[in-house]
């Protein structure tokens, strides 16, 4: 049997981030991943996009992995447009307004994933073990003991779930978790637009859910996340494509002119997921293993990078205290730590969805009033456009960047 120190569960964005902030621990790493990275993407863009802040620039960088990424197939939005389909609410943002040159980069899953494949198949400190998935998890006084789906065992004194919203660690270890359903479909398409997009990031709110325009690095397409209540969004998808071009193009109020979709159309369900219990003895969770949040803000990703560096954060001041860094409670520091974090990012994105929902007199004039004033107060919008760039709440050192943001 193979015996690790730390054994992390997930080889997406989220694990190998973790596994990669802990190279320089001492310990010794294995990382489980169902399928082995497939390249950097080439081609068409891929439907599944990530919104990357600048502390998730920070991170990859300090990592080694963002000098892998393709630049050219890097598109950094310099302004963001969100308003109200039925009223006169807006809101725009620039990086201009904080004395930067853009707000953060749009970029494929894939790439960002590979880069840190890249990085962590040359690391000494980290064994990969893909193709390969766990079936069961045991836990003993002093390690964990787990079995893999092609029969063979390993062990480690702490199990890192970083393996997704149906993980199979917090199952296994049985984490209460709290969940709604929030009776929303999220479509995800690439889109070839009559105007040029400019790096723009554009939200619209609709009644019955946001449609996001992500900008990518051709300058007439975009990634486009459209969320919308399940009925609807059943409505939609059975659509032709010509139809569903000109329902998308009404919705988005014609922004930029035509829209033509020159990609599948895929869609997930939309739950919001949120663990009670982060650690146990022997186990912990980050990414969408502990949270799951609606896509509007497109914080996913970004949060579960931060997870994975304040775990590592918390793992590596225990090794250096000699203290055990597998015991629950020496990783509730970290616990609460980004607990906390997560639960502002909930209740805000839990307040623009039912804010923004629906056609009711009273929300309508609160949110009208609320978004013009944001508009023209510049402290307050500063504010949100740190928020939105990952530069607010308690960040792990090597997250934290060395811009000088503007007050």
């Amino acid at each position: 049997m193979v015996n690790y120190d730390v054994l992390i569960v997930g080889g997406g964005i989220v694990g190998l981030t973790q596994a990669l902030a802990l190279q320089g621990s001492g310990l010794s790493i294995g990382l489980i991943e169902a399928q082995a990275s497939q390249g950097m993407p080439k081609g068409d863009a891929g439907l599944r996009v990530t919104a990357l802040t600048l502390a998730s620039q920070t991170i990859l960088e300090r990592l080694g992995a963002w000098q892998h990424l393709d630049k050219k197939r890097l598109t950094p939005y310099t302004d963001m447009q969100v308003w109200d389909q039925d009223s006169f609410a807006k809101i725009d943002f620039t990086a201009a307004q904080v004395k930067q040159t853009e707000l953060g980069y749009i970029v494929e899953n894939q790439a960002i994933r590979h880069s840190l494949w890249i990085e962590a198949q040359s690391s000494a400190a980290i064994q990969i073990l893909a193709p390969s998935s766990i079936e069961r998890l045991a836990f003993g006084q002093q390690e964990c003991f787990v079995t893999l789906d092609d029969g063979s065992h390993v062990s480690a004194r702490l199990v890192i779930g970083a393996d997704g919203a149906h993980s199979k660690v917090k199952q296994q270890a049985n984490l209460a978790q709290v969940f709604w359903d929030y009776d929303q479909r999220g479509i995800v398409a690439t889109i070839k637009t009559e105007h040029a997009h400019h790096n723009i990031a554009r939200q619209v709110f609709t009644p019955t859910g946001p449609l996001a325009f992500l900008p990518l690095w051709e300058p007439n397409q975009c990634s486009i996340v459209w969320s919308q209540d399940e009925e609807h969004a059943q409505r939609l998808l059975a659509l032709p494509s010509a139809d569903f071009d000109k329902a998308l193009t009404a919705a988005f109020g014609a922004q930029l002119g035509l829209c033509e979709t020159i990609s599948q159309r895929q869609s997930y369900p939309l739950t919001m997921r949120y663990l009670r219990q982060w650690v146990d003895d022997g186990v912990a969770v980050i990414g969408d293993a502990a949270h799951t949040i609606h896509p509007l803000a497109g914080q996913g990703a970004n949060l579960g990078m931060l997870d994975a560096l304040a775990l590592a954060e918390q793992i590596c001041s225990l090794v250096q205290q000699d203290k055990d860094f597998s015991q629950a409670k020496n990783l509730r520091p970290f616990e609460r730590w980004r607990k906390t974090e997560t639960v502002k990012m909930i209740a805000v994105m839990e307040t623009f969805k039912r804010l923004f929902s629906g056609r009711q007199p009273v929300k309508k004039l609160l949110r009208d009033l609320g978004l013009s004033a944001v508009n023209h107060i510049p402290l307050a919008k500063k504010t949100i456009i740190k928020q939105a760039m990952g530069l607010t709440g308690e960040l792990p050192r090597m997250a934290q960047t060395n811009k000088n943001m503007e007050e």
